[in-house]
């Protein structure tokens, strides 16, 4: 199983507890990690070594291409390393045909085989949408979509690197940062969602990114089927995504529990540089 993450230094350490989550979940399975980075040193890959430590794991840092998208507009919440995702099939080696990109704020509770092995045909990308079909039609409409199609969340992408690599093009993706930079908002997903709509294969957002706010809904409707236990149960990858993070203090819900039982096995180190709450909410 090949696996993609996008990092800075800042996310180091809940990146090592998404690999302990995902060795946990795959005993024995051979995992390789492509960690595509800006920033990282040796030093840091190490750390995530050790923390983890795994023997099927196997990280294999990869240097971004600095001249990707160079106008990109960034925040502190929104760097430039969620960019590198977008065109991962040109910068990931050429013999593989998947990957499956996974964000650091994420937990892996239960295999992802079924997900890995997924019939990818022509679509980019398989993703799960948290938005209903009113808002995506919004979506469409704010980001002006040509191939309208599902709003994704872009923490969790299988990608199809053939396909990409033969009719991606990188000068649209520009041309619509450069058109749209005031007016994104999220901007990786923004972009995903807005040129590729119709090569998009929706995931269940129930199995494969639940978050917090998909469980207080459900929690909030009678009679829905979906509680913590249900989540325990059946949901492979909860996300926690926006800025309510189980390593702050300030945790707001039930799903922080999932998040510590691996939290309780990494036995990282932080850098000097990193503060106490590792770095910005993003």
């Amino acid at each position: 199983m090949d696996i993609l993450v996008t990092v800075n230094r800042a996310y180091l350490y809940p990146l090592s507890v998404m690999l302990k989550s995902l060795v946990c979940q795959h005993p024995g399975t051979p995992m390789r990690v492509f960690v595509l980075h800006r920033s990282l040193t040796a030093e840091d890959i190490t750390a995530l070594e050790c923390s983890v430590d795994e023997a099927a794991l196997t990280l294999v840092p990869v240097a971004a291409d600095p001249h990707l998208l160079p106008q990109a507009p960034t925040t502190d919440r929104y760097p430039m390393e969620m960019y590198d995702r977008i065109f991962a099939a040109f910068q990931l080696p050429q013999d593989l045909e998947r990957v499956l990109y996974l964000d650091p704020d994420l937990v892996v509770n239960h295999p992802l085989d079924s997900l890995w092995e997924l019939p990818l045909e022509e679509y980019f990308f398989a993703a799960a949408s948290h938005v209903a079909k009113g808002m995506e039609k919004f979506n469409a409409i704010r980001l002006q979509s040509e191939n309208p199609g599902p709003y994704i969340n872009s923490g969790v992408l299988l990608m199809n690197l053939p396909v990409l690599r033969r009719e991606q093009q990188i000068q649209p993706v520009l041309d619509y940062v450069q058109a749209h930079r005031k007016t994104l908002l999220l901007p990786d997903q923004d972009v995903i969602s807005a040129l590729y709509g119709d090569r998009i294969l929706r995931l269940n957002p129930w199995r494969y990114n639940m978050t917090e706010r998909l469980l207080t809904a459900a929690l909030l409707t009678p009679g829905h089927p979906v509680d913590l236990d249900w989540v325990l149960e059946n949901s492979a990858i909860v996300h926690y995504c926006g800025r309510n993070k189980p390593w702050k203090a300030n945790y707001l819900g039930k799903l922080d529990c999932v998040w510590q039982q691996y939290a309780d096995l990494v036995r990282f180190q932080p850098q000097k540089k990193l503060n106490n709450k590792y770095g910005p909410q993003v």
